[in-house]
């Protein structure tokens, strides 16, 4: 069984395994209870956006982790995965340049992650 901790950077992996960019993994623990960690990552497009979801979800069930509720899907520009205690977002640049999750999170640690993909795209500070 993985941990929190492991399932979140699980999440990471796969998402740059399927050339997601500009991942970022946020520590909330102590300022939220909402979730633990959030994994931050942009994709070019909808159906990237889409395509790195599958992955990760993939990659997460193989090791018997399963969401508890998708929001999003075809079409999307924002995909959310939630796993309990981690929460994965996919965005598309606009989008995620908007919400900007990574400001309104400023307190919160980020999570070292070693990537194959560039880890900066866009232009998300």
């Amino acid at each position: 069984m993985l941990s929190v901790l492991e399932t979140a950077l699980l999440a990471a992996k796969a998402a740059d395994g399927k050339k997601a960019y500009d991942l970022v993994v946020l520590d909330l623990k102590g300022l939220t209870s909402i979730a633990d960690y959030f994994v931050i990552c942009s994709a070019s497009n909808m159906t990237q956006v889409v395509a790195v979801a599958d992955g990760i979800g993939h990659a997460l069930a193989v090791e018997d982790v399963r969401p508890s509720h998708i929001e999003g899907g075809a079409g999307a520009t924002w995909l959310l995965m939630d796993y309990g205690d981690v929460v994965v977002h996919i965005f598309d640049e606009q989008t995620r340049a908007y919400y900007s999750l990574e400001r309104l999170w400023g307190d919160a640690p980020r999570v070292p992650i070693r990537l194959k993909a560039p880890a900066l795209h866009g232009a998300v500070s």
